[in-house]
């Protein structure tokens, strides 16, 4: 068990010219999830919003929308919270992966994570990549280990290779990209063999090189994937771009279909005309109390 103290702050600057009317929806404070709970969250907007409207959407996530009618030149979102993260180890043993891919169609909770979205659809080369970690009769958390390893060896991680636009189809093709890339195109490997998989959105904990000191702010959002391993296992959340299974050190925010459903912050903006964005994230570990 590890608890966090975690901020994460998205500054945009209009240096053009004032924003005079702007409407944001935020995913950006953490939700509950087995193995996650969390003790404190809040948002601090600014300007403060003329409304704000909490709700959870159709994933179980936290979301914000908020609206400024107030001229302005910077929106600052500040979101600070306290976590405590212990998720369990998977079974020993788990069923084949197509007796799992067989009955997820019929549960309506775990046939949405199947299907193709807009960034994470398989075509014939992924799915003919997937095949080669599931041979018939695989017990499904074998084959997603063997999976989660190919794609951390397969890929290179290269920052600005992608965009958030980027689908699974041209990150597979160019072999390149970050975390989301990763998460998309595993999401569209198990998705070309019938099985559940969800794009799960959050951070993860660094650690500075021996000797060197933590750099504040320094600190990024992360993305992988949760994929159903059957009534017994639950959800098992896997790292491909760091070849992990997911234990304490990612700190869960949101999860969907893809990326565009869990985006942290997007909007609608009067005004403004070129700006620039600002994160930063710090995710710190905190002494359990006694």
């Amino acid at each position: 068990m590890t608890l966090y103290r975690l901020h994460h702050t998205t500054i945009y600057d209009y240096t053009e010219a004032a924003v005079v009317l702007g409407t944001h929806f935020l995913h950006l404070l953490p939700r509950e999830r087995p193995g996650q709970t969390v003790l404190a969250a809040r948002l601090d907007i600014s300007p403060t919003p003329d409304s704000r409207r909490d709700e959870v959407d159709h994933f179980g996530n936290l979301t914000t929308t908020v609206s400024i009618t107030g001229a302005h030149r910077e929106f600052r979102v500040a979101m600070s919270a306290t976590v405590e993260v212990g998720q369990s180890g998977p079974p020993a043993a788990t069923s084949a992966w197509e007796e799992i891919a067989a009955r997820s169609l019929d549960d309506v909770d775990l046939a949405e994570f199947c299907l193709p979205s807009a960034l994470a659809a398989p075509d014939g080369e992924i799915a003919a990549y997937a095949a080669a970690s599931f041979p018939a009769d695989r017990p499904i958390l074998e084959a997603l280990l063997d999976l989660n390893g190919r794609l951390y060896s397969d890929m290179t991680y290269e920052p600005g290779a992608t965009g958030s636009a980027t689908t699974a189809f041209q990150a597979f093709a160019g072999r390149r990209g970050v975390c989301q890339d990763y998460a998309h195109l595993m999401l569209a490997c198990l998705r070309a063999l019938g099985l559940p998989a969800r794009y799960v959105s959050g951070y993860l904990r660094t650690h500075p090189p021996p000797g060197q000191e933590k750099l504040r702010g320094a600190d990024q959002s992360h993305a992988w994937i949760s994929a159903w391993a059957g009534p017994e296992a639950g959800w098992i959340d896997f790292d491909p771009t760091n070849r992990l299974l997911v234990r304490d050190e990612h700190v869960t925010l949101a999860w969907g279909r893809d990326f565009h459903d869990v985006s942290p912050l997007r909007g609608v903006i009067v005004g403004g005309g070129r700006h620039t964005v600002r994160v930063q994230v710090d995710l710190d570990p905190l002494p359990l109390p006694l």
